[in-house]
């Protein structure tokens, strides 16, 4: 049943009632009529989740009908928050490198190494150099 809200005419009193779709939605109480309130609808198409719980991540993708690839985004963007509340760096991301580098005896997590652009590609049948 729908949550209807109504305003007392002379106070700043508020109620809310319950009412089926087809009653008459009017409240009244000891003699007086009180206004009907109406509002926004709200509704979210996706629940904020908070980017410290990872709890929270588990159970939103876990539910969600995306594909793996939404879910690498809504990591990032959980990543991203957490940076942005802590000055630009991810303490979660931090110490996931870290310990990476610390179980392969000093190596640097390969998410971490810059990529050098590639300026040629060879195979058997072809050779191309970019300038």
């Amino acid at each position: 049943m729908p949550l209807y809200i109504f305003k007392h005419p002379n106070k700043e009193e508020y109620i809310e009632i319950l009412q089926g779709m087809n009653d008459e939605h009017t409240y009244s109480s000891d003699g007086v009529e009180w206004e009907r309130q109406f509002t926004s609808p709200e509704i979210s198409s996706q629940k904020i989740v908070d980017p410290w719980d990872s709890n929270a991540f588990v159970n939103q993708t876990g539910n969600s009908k995306g594909t793996i690839g939404d879910m690498m985004d809504r990591s990032q963007e959980l990543s991203d928050m957490r940076a942005k509340e802590n000055g630009g760096i991810d303490p979660i991301k931090e110490k996931k490198h870290k310990e990476y580098s610390k179980t392969r005896g000093g190596l640097k997590d390969p998410l971490l190494q810059k990529q050098p652009s590639q300026t040629t590609f060879e195979n058997k049948h072809v050779k191309i150099k970019l300038d």
